[in-house]
């Protein structure tokens, strides 16, 4: 199957896992704090984990598996899961430094992003 396909069919897969487990969280735990994308964040971030290190023994094999569930079906349920996988990857390489500064490039600039985008979109309205 060419690589596109796979990566959107697990991306619908893990777009709606996100949404279930949205909804899940939202009427077990109320809407006092964002617990659907926390929950999404630490469960992807499990699974990044466990699939990086079990596709490490396929070597080249392993690749439309990647595709399909790294990259479509953990991207479409976070995308957090593929920055946690880099962060461990620089930790691992010793890259401390490197490290902290792509968590902080990251999110910082993740939220100053969003805080840029609603300015603008806030201007022009």
């Amino acid at each position: 199957m060419p690589s596109l396909l796979l990566v959107m069919l697990g991306g619908a897969f893990g777009a709606g896992a996100r949404h279930l487990v949205g909804r899940a969280t939202l009427g077990l735990l109320g809407p006092g704090l964002p617990w659907g994308t926390l929950a999404v964040n630490l469960i992807g971030g499990l699974f990044m984990g466990l699939l990086a290190g079990g596709l490490v023994r396929f070597g080249e094999a392993g690749e439309q598996w990647r595709l399909l569930l790294g990259v479509g079906v953990l991207g479409g349920f976070t995308t957090f899961s593929a920055f946690s996988l880099d962060v461990m990857v620089m930790l691992e390489r010793g890259d401390w430094g490197v490290a902290l500064g792509y968590i902080l490039a990251s999110v910082v600039g993740a939220v100053a992003a969003v805080a840029l985008g609603l300015g603008i979109s806030r201007a022009v309205a």
